[in-house]
């Protein structure tokens, strides 16, 4: 199905549950300065906030450049098209922005130990992430830990590989029999897979469920929106580009078959309360009511990720606490694919087992990307720990050739995120709220794992 565009179903939308936010938003692409930012504990005088402005600015140029000659370093912008449009038509080589990236981040450092606050150090680390990944760009590679700790602010700890093997033997267990263990897995998975005439009604019933949890809690602008695509020929299972002006193109690759618990997890992964309202909790709070123009561009290879990526995989299990996504699958969606909902509980209980088996990226990438094993051994690690066929643990190590330690942001950061949910929920307030306040907050991996 090769870029097969679909309309959300419009139910989705009739009645949005969310309010416009009443705060005075300037008009997209002209944000007006605040005079007074608070920052949890901290404060921007009007000669701080005025400084940061600048040295914002001074940034998302910086990053547009960047992308100019690094296609994949924008994720998304929705800043003043003009600044876009000067950086596609101005020839800038690595070495003049590694110059600018350096100079800038020095700035930034002494204004930031001058005045500290939040918005200020998260600054600080976007421009020293930058200045790493233009190095990267141009093929001198730093080791992986290394790279992690300059990108994302986050080293992922070493592993026991026995700890791998010893969930790899309960799986045994639980999906007995005489194939490679991989197989077996994959068969059964691929036994659930969603038909390609019942994707769209099925991820329009996940999507609708995360949606009604998610503004159940949130207050989302009124025109907040989405579109859905199935798409072909991917290193990952799905994508979201966030448009600007509360908008998201969320992609789902159908390379391979989609399986049926695969409908939930994208529908929170990508949309709600994942990455679709990252970032217009971002675009609304940060850029329209703050006046913060740096995030008006999110850098992939960036400590935002953390945050992105870690909540969008927690947000699953915010919004599907305990057994509520296996009850919501096995009622709801297993019927609408023709599938049977006997099989619910065995899938439950694999995802669970798996899911201690997520870390086992961040081994392998760290020795693939460091010289100790070859592609193949690579490949062959990705259909053990992964337990996935040849194509996908091929994808798999595609997917960390073409963006490297990010993949530690799905599982490290969702551990990050959890943790801090978990310690601010507590006798304080409910889950939503802290994770509202973790999206919301100028938070690098190193902030969330200190914060009390």
């Amino acid at each position: 199905m090769k870029y097969l565009v679909v309309a959300v179903a419009s139910f989705l939308f009739a009645a949005c549950g969310g309010e416009a936010d009443t705060a005075s938003s300037p008009e997209k692409n002209a944000p007006s300065p605040a005079s007074e930012v608070k920052t949890n504990n901290t404060s921007e005088t009007p000669d701080a906030s005025a400084a940061l402005n600048e040295m914002g600015q001074a940034f998302v140029k910086l990053s547009l450049a960047i992308g100019v000659l690094d296609p994949a370093f924008v994720d998304a912008y929705h800043g003043p098209e003009e600044w876009a449009d000067a950086a596609a038509n101005q020839a800038q080589s690595f070495d003049a922005l590694a110059a600018d990236a350096e100079a800038l981040l020095i700035k930034v450092s002494r204004a930031n130990a001058d005045a500290p606050t939040l918005r200020g150090a998260m600054l600080e680390k976007l421009v020293r992430a930058s200045a790493a990944r233009i190095e990267i760009a141009q093929e001198r590679f730093y080791p992986f830990d290394e790279e992690t700790r300059l990108l994302y602010d986050a080293v992922a700890p070493q592993y026991e590989v026995n700890e791998f093997y010893a969930v790899l033997g309960e799986i045994d267990t639980l999906l007995p029999g005489d194939a490679p263990l991989h197989e077996r897995v994959d068969a059964f998975r691929n036994s659930l897979a969603i038909a390609e005439d019942k994707l769209l009604p099925v991820f329009n019933a996940a999507i609708a469920e995360c949606r009604k949890r998610t503004l159940a809690h949130y207050k989302l602008p009124d025109n907040e929106r989405f579109r859905l695509e199935f798409v072909t020929g991917k290193s990952w299972s799905g994508y979201n580009w966030y448009q600007g002006d509360y908008e998201s193109l969320i992609q789902v690759n159908t390379d391979f078959p989609i399986i049926i618990d695969r409908a939930v997890d994208l529908g929170c992964h990508e949309g709600y309360p994942g990455h679709h309202t990252w970032n217009v909790m971002i675009e609304r709070d940060f850029f329209n009511k703050n006046g913060w123009i740096e995030y008006s561009v999110y850098p992939l290879f960036s400590p935002l990720s953390v945050t992105a990526e870690g909540s969008a995989n927690y947000g699953i299990e915010l919004a599907f606490p305990g057994d509520e996504k296996i009850t919501f699958e096995r009622d709801i969606l297993f019927p609408l694919a023709g599938l049977n909902p006997e099989d619910a509980d065995r899938l439950d209980r694999l995802n669970k087992l798996r899911r201690k088996l997520s870390h086992s990226r961040n081994h392998i990438a760290r020795a693939y990307l460091d010289g100790e094993i070859d592609r193949e051994e690579a490949i062959g690690l990705s259909m053990e720990f992964g337990l996935q066929s040849r194509e996908r643990a091929e994808q798999s190590v595609r997917f960390i050739e073409t963006y490297r330690g990010y993949v530690i942001n799905y599982n490290l950061g969702r551990d990050l995120v959890e943790n801090y949910v978990r310690r601010k929920a507590v006798g304080r307030e409910d889950s939503w709220d802290a994770f509202r306040i973790l999206l919301t907050t100028p938070l690098a991996a190193s902030d969330i794992e200190a914060a009390q």
